[in-house]
């Protein structure tokens, strides 16, 4: 594959324009996760995230930098840890994670979960301050439940265009995803393919055999055909970061995404008649 972008396809959000399929980097670190941003990068991700509580923000500028990718084509996530949710933290720490990264302006700063270091509100105005200064395009939020992301965007002078979570063919977020899509709001999917479990599915791969897919690039096929959704699949090897990336040239049908839906509790053909898509 090369270097030329896996798609142009984004979810468009209050101004955001995120690319759909991004490249997840939880748990990896040091030279594994450059050189697995680098291989991402030449393949055609261009979408990376990463967060202080991954320590690995570093390998990741390093890759940025390494890459033949112009750095206003890659759309760049990091996360404020959430020991760091206190005004002057949330400065000085996304100031720290800016030169890690060797960047000037991260395109999208999440706080990583709710915290009880500092009142939400605290947080979200040193994020609009880094907004302001320039250091941070757009903000939002990880882990937030429906309500938690509903006093964020009250508190915010700005848009929350994301909130990131754990999304996967076993475990189902509609009434976060409906709210989202009302919204205006991307759920960004990590763990998408379930921490190893998707693979071996075999109804998924059943579904995924008329395709020539597996039963993985059918659970991301899954994610990327409902409304506002960004899954970041993570991966180290060359082969899997590839497989990740082959999920554009075909789509499920109604009768596909509600069996996908079943391998966890069949809730697709109520959360698609509610948001109209059938």
């Amino acid at each position: 594959m090369s270097d030329a972008p896996i798609t142009t396809e984004t979810v468009s959000v209050q101004g955001a324009e995120i690319p759909v399929l991004g490249f997840g980097t939880a748990r990896m670190t040091g030279d594994e996760c450059r050189q697995a941003v680098e291989t991402a990068l030449e393949v055609g991700y261009r979408h990376v995230d990463t967060a202080q509580m991954y320590d690995n923000e570093r390998a990741v500028g390093e890759a940025i930098a390494n890459s033949a990718v112009d750095r206003e084509d890659v759309f760049v996530v990091t996360k404020v840890h959430p020991d760091n949710a206190a005004y002057d933290d949330v400065l000085e720490t996304t100031r720290e994670s800016l030169e890690r990264l060797g960047l000037s302006t991260v395109d999208l700063l999440l706080l990583h979960a709710p915290s009880d270091r500092a009142p939400l509100e605290e947080t979200v105005d040193a994020m609009n301050e880094l907004q302001a200064a320039g250091a941070v395009d757009h903000i939002g939020v990880s882990n937030f439940s429906v309500g938690q992301l509903e006093d964020a965007i009250a508190l915010s002078e700005t848009p929350i265009v994301a909130n990131q979570v754990k999304y996967h063919p076993y475990h189902h977020r509609d009434d976060l995803l409906e709210y989202c899509v009302e919204n205006d709001v991307c759920l960004t999917a990590y763990s998408p393919l379930a921490e190893g479990a998707v693979p071996g599915d075999d109804r998924l791969v059943e579904i995924g055999a008329d395709y020539d897919k597996s039963a993985a690039q059918v659970a991301l096929r899954w994610l990327l055909q409902q409304p506002s959704v960004a899954p970041i699949p993570k991966a180290a090897s060359r082969e899997h970061i590839e497989a990740n990336a082959d999920v554009f040239d075909f789509e499920l049908d109604d009768e596909e995404m509600a069996a996908v839906t079943e391998v966890g509790d069949g809730v697709w053909n109520r959360l698609a008649a509610k948001l109209g898509l059938r």
